[in-house]
């Protein structure tokens, strides 16, 4: 796996390639219709950026306005591919790999910044659409209304979107990325650079989080579900893969609690795998770990133990109500090879 770095050693993610996006009343070039059963949501349950989506997706109760395809943890070197699937294609869009919906959309340039998800899909001629993935959570949230459940959440509230950009922000560069930064710096430099960054931000947010409950306003927002999946990753891949081990998360006080609450919330841990993401990681990362020995610990049960986040008031869903439960996991894997 080829990692972008600069001349300093420091990681260097690129942007999104594809940045149309999808809205209910579209105004003219790079803007796609709202339409329920038109497009597929391509998701990696390993992926933190892809996680976003799922569980906007979920607690907007989109299930039957946007399908849905879950790729193989495992990448090779055409990156996700639908090995999962039966035959090793997608039963929707019928490929194979998800680069092939991209190279539909761009055959010169579709791969110049690579394959990425979470990707959204036209089903009916496999054009890649987008993979905007800081937009594609809020589209989903706010453009896609009219076919959201009752009682979903708002997750972009009018009133608080520049708080909660003013977060977003921070978070992404030090926290979201600054994993990243971390895991795939080439020199120590670079490294101790993005490790203090991510450290003093987390210090900030577990500040900030011990008088309030969310971190901007009373109820789950945008900013809860970015910072959520990062946090979900970080003492089961991060602390130890990535040498972001001055403390696991467990090790924080109201940061470690604020995840255990949101991760007993419909919507978010029932979307966490730890299978898929720990596979991912270990396996897909061969420079940072040739043997692929996937980590067997830690303890997932951990996540279940009471947060006591409920006294600081506050609700999760505001006026609105929680998700139905799911069924069942959405897609598990085959045991390890031994």
């Amino acid at each position: 796996m080829s990692i972008p770095t600069d001349a300093s050693g420091s990681f260097r993610r690129r942007g999104p390639h594809f940045t149309d996006r999808i809205v209910a009343e579209p105004e003219g070039d790079g803007q796609w219709p709202v339409e329920p059963g038109r497009y597929r949501l391509v998701v990696s349950l390993a992926c933190p950026w892809a996680h976003r989506s799922l569980i906007v997706r979920r607690l907007m109760g989109l299930e039957d306005a946007l399908s849905l395809a879950i790729t193989d943890p495992i990448q090779d070197e055409r990156s996700w591919r639908f090995a999962l699937d039966e035959d090793g294609r997608d039963p929707v869009l019928g490929y194979r790999y998800l680069e092939e919906a991209y190279l539909a959309r761009d055959p010169e340039n579709g791969l110049e910044n690579g394959v990425s998800v979470p990707a959204i899909v036209e089903e009916s001629t496999g054009l890649l659409v987008t993979n905007d993935y800081p937009q594609i959570t809020i589209d989903l949230g706010v453009e896609w209304a009219k076919y959201q459940r009752p009682g979903a959440p708002t997750l972009y509230p009018e009133g608080l979107r520049d708080e909660i950009d003013e977060v977003n922000e921070g978070v992404f560069h030090d926290v979201n990325n600054g994993v990243y930064k971390t895991g795939f710096a080439s020199t120590q430099n670079a490294y101790e650079n993005a490790y203090t960054a991510l450290f003093a931000r987390l210090d900030e947010l577990d500040a900030r989080l011990e008088n309030q409950r969310y971190l901007v306003g009373d109820h789950i927002t945008e900013a809860d579900i970015r910072l959520f999946t990062t946090l979900a990753r970080f003492d089961a891949v991060y602390h130890g893969h990535f040498k972001c081990n001055r403390q696991k998360l467990a090790e924080f006080g109201a940061l470690w609690a604020y995840a255990r609450d949101l991760y007993q919330t419909p919507g978010f841990g029932d979307t966490v795998d730890f299978d898929h993401i720990k596979r991912h990681y270990h396996q897909v990362h061969t420079g940072i770990n040739p043997t692929q020995i996937v980590p067997l610990g830690p303890e997932p049960s951990a996540w279940l133990e009471p947060h006591h986040r409920e006294e600081l008031g506050g609700s999760p869903f505001g006026d609105g109500t929680p998700p139905e439960p799911l069924a069942g996991p959405l897609r598990p894997l085959p045991p390890l090879d031994m």
